[in-house]
């Protein structure tokens, strides 16, 4: 029998997934996460980037965060997120425009300019052409 651990991921606008897996990978504030069940209860803030999900039939699916929250109990993994997206339904071309974007307020600052904003946004813009990539890659496979 495998062992499963519910997981919920969850933006400020929906439910984006609810299910069991085998697995969740997220990118945390200092590096990859691997949950499996039974990890010790653990709450971290998550960084912009992908969240994979290895289902108990040992599908994969690929979801985007914008950052947020990941909390590890006993027998739920929950992923609260600002936004979060299945990586199938990003915008590469939003992606793109939101990086360049954010490329060019960085570039061209004045007083005004709030850099850690800019930043911001081009690491979620950065983060979401990443979990299109990731999701590509694994369809190849």
């Amino acid at each position: 029998m495998t062992h499963t651990i519910r997981v919920d991921i969850v933006s400020a606008e929906a439910e984006i997934y609810s299910g069991e897996a085998t697995l969740v990978v997220a990118t945390g504030e200092l590096g990859e996460l691997g949950i499996a069940p039974r990890h010790a209860p653990l709450i971290t803030r998550l960084k912009p980037g992908h969240v994979d999900v290895v289902a108990a039939n040992g599908e994969r699916q690929q979801f985007f965060v914008s950052g947020g929250i990941l909390e590890v109990q006993p027998q739920v993994v929950t992923i609260l997120a600002d936004t979060a997206a299945r990586a199938a339904d990003l915008d590469e071309a939003a992606a793109l425009k939101a990086k360049e974007e954010a490329e060019a307020a960085l570039a061209n600052r004045g007083p005004q300019m709030d850099v850690s904003e800019a930043q911001a946004k081009l690491a979620e813009a950065l983060a979401q052409l990443q979990a299109l990539e990731r999701m590509r890659k694994t369809l190849k496979h």
